[in-house]
């Protein structure tokens, strides 16, 4: 196959722990072609998106590197897979257009751009209502303050921020959460996720792989530093493998015919004590620190599912 990859600067990227990463190295080793673009090498000429990129290679030494730079259509892609982390700025809705495009032209593209628009990580929890914790979304902080009064331990949180950015422990008594709540609701104008706080976040945010609908063995459990309560690991938290629970499988296995359905080809799944609390469609990680905790290769296994996904697709006109 002939992957692109679109990608956040690729200076920027971890080895250590980027998913991005992962799949390419599995990609290589299974003898397919790569190419990093980054969005803004992206154009539409006429009705061709193209794209200004770079090939891009593995080596068990050596590690990932750039090779030579590359001017093409994405038609000339098998596959290409969006993986540019969050928030969906104007930019970002741009390329989803592009690669609907694309994706119009023949082009396997995953995640399908209009999911990507249309399933805010946070929002989207609730089309599961059964699996989620309490919770508001509003601007109105009159509804915040009664929603952390009946609840009195609650989790305040931006809907389009990732990596723990933004996220607030409050309580009626505290004495900052006037400003707060001022500050994350843009004076009252921005809606944000009130959610009633899961104290089994001390046992780690559980992060599930589902890939194609088939989610992977091992979660990743990001457990907070003492006296922090965001696991992220952004945010300092510790990963620690795990096998899925019974109920992160009943979750993983619920949702799994939703994702099929939407073009939701590589989600990140994060449940806290059993509650789902964010459906990742953008860019989900913790592949490399499974791998390299329990070797279970779930970058393998996607590529894997993208090489059975294009066997049984209608040739292309």
């Amino acid at each position: 196959m002939n992957i692109a990859f679109i990608i956040d600067p690729f200076v920027s990227l971890n080895p250590k722990k980027d998913s991005s990463l992962e799949l390419i190295r599995a990609a290589q080793l299974r003898h397919h072609e790569t190419v990093v673009i980054e969005q803004h090498n992206l154009q539409l000429n006429h009705h061709q998106v193209e794209a200004f990129g770079h090939q891009v290679f593995y080596d068990s030494q050596k590690g990932h590197y750039l090779g030579n730079s590359v001017k093409c259509s994405l038609t000339e892609f098998d596959a290409v897979i969006m993986r540019v982390d969050p928030p969906l700025s104007m930019n970002y809705i741009v390329t989803t257009y592009l690669l609907e495009t694309a994706e119009r032209q023949g082009v396997l593209v995953l995640n399908k751009p209009n999911s990507l628009r249309t399933y805010n990580e946070k929002l989207s929890t609730t089309l599961f209502p059964q699996f989620i914790p309490p919770l508001l979304v509003t601007s109105r902080p009159e509804e915040i303050k009664a929603f952390v009064i009946d609840h009195q331990e609650v989790i305040l949180k931006p809907l389009d921020a990732m990596g723990g950015s933004g996220i607030f422990k409050v309580t009626p008594q505290d004495a900052n959460l006037n400003v707060i709540i001022e500050t994350l609701t843009h004076h009252s104008t921005r809606a944000i996720m009130a959610q009633r706080f899961i104290p089994a976040i001390k046992e780690g945010d559980k992060r599930v792989l589902v890939i194609n609908g088939i989610p992977a063995e091992h979660a990743l459990a990001r457990i907070p530093q003492k006296g922090e309560t965001r696991g992220n690991l952004a945010a300092g938290g510790q990963g620690v493998a795990m096998p899925l629970t019974e109920k992160e499988k009943e979750i993983a296995l619920t949702l799994s015919p939703f994702l099929i359905d939407k073009g939701l080809f590589i989600v990140g799944l994060d449940i806290i004590g059993g509650f789902l609390t964010e459906i990742n469609v953008t860019s989900p990680t913790c592949m490399k620190e499974i791998r390299d905790q329990t070797g279970e290769d779930i970058a393998e296994k996607t590529i894997i599912e993208i090489e059975r996904s294009l066997t049984t697709r209608s040739p292309r006109h």
